[in-house]
């Protein structure tokens, strides 16, 4: 694999910004992680317009079982129905639209059924029955059913669009993992839709949803605040993540047995690794919401949920080879490695948050040479957000 820098172009300069010097770039400005109006267009054109990572499919074991997720400003219900495929729906009854589904989590047993005025619909979305739907021949069984959410699974996820017409998956989801992996295979041999959920823990970070993913593209800051993190991985200590290069993993420290907080041994090597991905970790950022973690014996993945400028809930599983979790094994020493990097990670996110509204950062701050890669998430998402306007002016 070669070691190359991830393609993509900085953001640009900020309108009344001098021109930085050649080792420095520029960052968005404060208001982009404060402002209520440049979230709500993140919403419409990055959230509700691009594939999200919505529950893992595991988690939906028997028809009826669901759960609700807020994607954008819509929310969504995704379900198995009784042919054992997943569906997605906007939770939203189409008689007076009450919400349908109140519970994150739940089952039914055959139907979905409005608490409101009891209109109830299968599992494939159709109205199926209403009281004295016999006597209203104009409510169309079909075009009353819920609104269907395009849905593909990948990893052992549900996905879901809510555009009319989704983005290919290939290309912005999987293409993701290619890009950083710089190889099409990398990531099946890791066989994440077959891994059994070890540990979830649940995440209320009171900080903006691309600080997030700034702190996680990048590694200026493990000797800072990850000591453990780079008793594993020496080479963090040295401020370069493995995601600034096409196709490189970070390699084990001599003498780190696995990925475990105190770097003494994991499991048996998932089964399908090749030799280059064994005594590595590797990460992935799937825009807009999902960071992949890849070890020889575990999966780790995130999934983000923005709620408002300065709020976003984080899901994170950590996920082994089934006979590992059947066993009862004890996994809390590898989930308590990264469990505290997020910690880390998040506290951190929210020293950053306040000051994003302070006259210091109203321009925005810089990118030293080892973060120069987070100006290609900058400009793609400012080319996904269209033109803002200047306040100021």
């Amino acid at each position: 694999m070669t070691t190359t820098p991830l393609p993509g172009t900085p953001a640009p300069v900020p309108p009344g910004r001098d021109p930085l010097p050649p080792s420095l770039r520029a960052t968005l400005p404060g208001r982009h992680y404060t402002d209520p109006e440049i979230f709500r267009r993140e919403q419409e054109r990055v959230f509700e317009a691009m594939w999200f990572c919505a529950v893992r499919g595991a988690d939906l074991d028997r028809p009826g079982a669901f759960r609700t997720v807020q994607v954008g400003r819509e929310n969504v219900l995704v379900t198995r129905a009784r042919t054992g495929e997943l569906r997605a729906f906007l939770n939203v009854c189409r008689h007076r639209g009450a919400r349908l589904c109140l519970e994150e989590s739940g089952e039914v047993r055959r139907t979905l059924q409005c608490p409101y005025h009891a209109w109830t619909y299968d599992l494939d979305g159709r109205l199926i029955a209403a009281p004295n739907l016999v006597g209203m021949p104009d409510v169309d069984r079909v075009e009353y059913g819920l609104v269907r959410v395009a849905l593909r699974e990948w990893l052992g996820y549900a996905w879901v669009c809510l555009a009319d017409e989704p983005p290919s998956f290939e290309e912005t989801v999987v293409g993701a993992a290619v890009e950083r992996l710089g190889d099409p295979a990398a990531i099946e041999h890791y066989g994440t839709e077959r891994l059994a959920l070890g540990e979830r823990v649940r995440y209320d970070v009171r900080a903006n949803w691309k600080l997030i993913v700034e702190n996680f593209m990048e590694c200026y800051h493990c000797a800072t605040i990850h000591p453990e993190l780079t008793e594993v991985l020496p080479e963090f200590a040295d401020g370069y993540a493995a995601q600034y290069y096409v196709g490189h993993g970070a390699a084990f420290g001599s003498g780190v047995e696995g990925f475990t907080v105190d770097g003494s041994a994991g499991f048996g090597t998932l089964p399908e690794l090749t030799e280059e991905q064994d005594r590595r970790y590797y990460a992935i950022t799937v825009k807009p919401t999902v960071f992949v973690n890849l070890v020889p014996d575990h999966v780790i993945l995130h999934r983000m949920f923005p709620l408002a400028a300065d709020r976003t809930v984080v899901e994170c599983d950590w996920l082994y080879a089934p006979e590992v979790v059947a066993s009862g094994a004890d996994v809390s020493r590898s989930v308590e490695l990264f469990h505290r990097v997020n910690r880390q990670d998040f506290d951190a996110c929210e020293r950053t948050q306040p000051a994003m509204a302070s006259r210091a950062y109203r321009d925005g701050g810089v990118l030293v040479p080892s973060e120069h890669h987070i100006g290609a998430f900058h400009a793609w998402l400012l080319r996904q957000l269209g033109p803002i306007d200047d306040p100021s002016m």
